[in-house]
C-alpha cells in the first residue's frame, strides 16, 4: 500500500512540475530549435527540448505537435521570450565594406567572410 501511495505522490509531483513549464518556441526544423536553445542557454535560462525524435509520427499526430519544442520554467517565460525576440531582431548597424577585398558585408559580421580581414570596431 505504501508503494502505491509513493507512486501516486510521484505522479502528482510530476503533474505539478509539468504545469510549471511553458512552451516558448517551436519550429519545423530541429536546427532552428537548437539555435533557439543555444540563445536561451547563453542567456542563462535552463530549457527542455521536446519532440526531438517525433517527426516519424507525422501523419498519425497533428503536424505542429510533432515539431521540436522548447519549454522553460514558468518563472523564466518572460525572460526567455525577450531573449528569443532579441536574437530574432535585425542586427543594428550599417553595411560595411572590407578594406582588404572590397566585399560588402552586413553589420552582424565582425570579419570578412571572403578574405578574413577584421571589420570596423563595434559602435562605429
Amino acid at each position: 500500500m505504501q508503494s502505491r501511495q509513493a507512486a501516486g505522490s510521484r505522479i502528482t509531483r510530476l503533474g505539478t512540475l509539468e504545469d510549471a513549464l511553458k512552451r516558448v518556441y517551436r519550429a519545423a526544423s530541429l536546427l532552428q530549435v537548437a539555435h533557439a536553445r543555444n540563445v536561451l542557454i547563453t542567456a542563462g535560462i535552463e530549457c527542455e527540448l521536446r519532440n526531438q525524435y517525433l517527426a516519424g509520427a507525422l501523419g498519425d499526430l497533428p503536424m505542429m505537435e510533432t515539431w521540436p519544442q522548447l519549454y522553460v520554467d514558468d518563472d523564466d517565460e518572460t525572460l526567455a521570450l525577450r531573449a528569443l525576440a532579441r536574437a530574432a531582431a535585425a542586427p543594428a548597424g550599417t553595411m560595411w565594406t572590407c578594406s582588404g577585398c572590397g566585399e560588402q558585408l552586413e553589420p552582424q559580421f565582425t570579419q570578412c567572410w571572403l578574405c578574413g580581414a577584421a571589420g570596423p570596431p563595434r559602435g562605429v
